[in-house]
């Protein structure tokens, strides 16, 4: 039978500690890789010369992914600054990903034409 004596007890407590620090820091790690893994989904809901919301906020470099709808015609929704772009067919959910840049405001747009009014439809990323 082995018996630990109070001084191996005590060499080996520090051993444990360092393994739950370095547990720990290892489970912070795998918190941060799964944040960064899980884009913020953005509903974006199009109609006719209007998006909804028409103003979103971002944090500099935040990964996003729209979850793009269009109630009454084909749309189309692009993002030119980030160099993303969608069509987005009536009744149908479409997912584009983006990645914010530095802060600042960045515009998009519907870029299929779907009538008179067109041209007013677009809206703002606020980033910072």
């Amino acid at each position: 039978m082995f018996t630990c004596s109070s001084a191996a007890r005590r060499l080996a407590l520090p051993a444990r500690r360092r393994w739950l620090l370095f547990a720990a820091a290892s489970a912070s790690l795998l918190l941060r890789v799964d944040a960064r893994a899980a884009p913020r989904v953005i509903k974006v809901h199009a109609r006719r010369f209007v998006f909804t919301p028409n103003r979103i906020s971002l944090a500099p470099h935040e990964r996003v992914t729209f979850e793009l709808t269009a109630e009454d015609a084909l749309m189309g929704f692009s993002i030119p600054q980030l160099g993303v772009r969608a069509d987005v067919p009536p009744g149908i959910v479409v997912h584009l990903s983006a990645e914010a840049g530095d802060a600042g405001t960045v515009q998009f747009l519907c870029d299929i034409f779907c009538g008179s009014g067109h041209e007013t439809m677009n809206g703002v990323l606020v980033v910072g």
